[in-house]
């Protein structure tokens, strides 16, 4: 499973990455992915709206089951990947090409896990 090194992690398993402009790209991390098996769906936050962190912001649907997805930091969403939208499946393919919405953050990452703790949360929800 991949867990790239330079992205943040929520513990309701959602990724962040802070771009050079200062918008923060998330999205859901392969092992949600993983979980929830094939996408048929996918619910963006419309842009314009401002979320506080861990707001229910977004919603993913699969074959299995559908899950929210929660804002990592406070802030306003400013974009939405339409192509996502479009199809679902991207997410499957590659989770971290695959992103759902930037936000212009009202904070920092600080309170975001890094690879390595994200890596033992996952092992721990394993056993």
């Amino acid at each position: 499973m991949s867990i790239p090194a330079d992205l943040k992690y929520t513990k309701s398993h959602e990724w962040a990455r802070l771009e050079a402009d200062g918008t923060v790209t998330i999205g859901i991390t392969h092992h949600a992915q993983d979980l929830l098996g094939d996408m048929v769906f996918v619910e963006n936050p419309v842009v314009g709206r401002t979320l506080v962190a861990g707001e229910e912001c977004a919603v993913v649907e699969s074959v299995k089951a559908a899950s929210d997805v929660y804002a990592p930091v406070a802030g306003e969403v400013v974009a939405v990947n339409e192509a996502v939208e479009a199809s679902p499946e991207g997410i499957n393919q590659d989770p971290y090409a695959a992103w759902m919405f930037r936000m212009q953050p009202a904070g920092d990452l600080s309170a975001l896990m890094d690879a390595a703790a994200y890596t033992a949360l996952v092992e721990s929800e394993a056993h």
